[in-house]
């Protein structure tokens, strides 16, 4: 990536998640572009059996379409209790258009009967950094380790975040500038952010 071609894809139709890319970012002097900029309407395939496959395809594809480097994530949240479950099928996890709040009240009554030590989870966030120029494709992987809850709690952030508490608070009881410090997608926007650095010559 040059200086003059200082233009990123962002792979992702959720306006949350490019909402919390474009603080992550906010420092890069680069353009985020959506889907919408880039004039793509068809979907990627998405049906890998890992967060690291499915941000790899989904970046890998809609690189091809555009020409353009792309960043592509999958993201989920894996419950100690349910063996790791709903994993990759997060965001689908009560049917294939299930609100945010059916998602997580199916979440809460499947961990209902769990015991307190089960119900450790971790939210995981894995990016597919792709160059249009090679097709090589470089991916970086965000942790956050926290409980959840019995009950939701808060009105900030999306997906789970009512229900995912880390040190006493859920994610939907911080700021979004707090949410980004212990995210999973903050963590690996800092990986990627740092990459994106070096392609641009820039001193990290």
């Amino acid at each position: 990536m040059t200086l003059a071609q200082r233009r990123l894809l962002v792979a992702t139709g959720s306006a949350n998640k490019l909402a919390e890319l474009q603080r992550l970012f906010g420092a890069l002097p680069i353009s985020l572009l959506t889907l919408r900029d880039a004039g793509v309407t068809d979907e990627a395939p998405e049906d890998g059996a890992t967060f690291e496959a499915n941000a790899a395809q989904k970046g890998r594809w809609y690189s091809a379409a555009t020409g353009l480097w792309t960043l592509a994530d999958d993201s989920g949240l894996e419950v100690e209790g349910l063996n790791g479950a709903p994993g990759v099928y997060t965001r689908r996890y009560a049917g294939p258009t299930a609100t945010d709040r059916e998602n997580y009240e199916k979440l809460l009554a499947d961990t209902a009967d769990l015991e307190e030590g089960a119900r450790g989870a971790r939210f995981v966030c894995v990016m597919a950094l792709i160059d249009p120029a090679s097709s090589t494709e470089r991916l970086f992987r965000g942790e956050c380790r926290g409980t959840l809850t019995r009950a939701p709690r808060g009105d900030q952030g999306f997906g789970y975040d009512p229900i995912f508490e880390v040190d006493g608070r859920t994610m939907a009881e911080r700021s979004p500038a707090e949410k980004d410090a212990l995210s999973h997608r903050g963590h690996a926007a800092a990986l990627v952010a740092a990459a994106l650095t070096r392609e641009l010559g820039q001193t990290p």
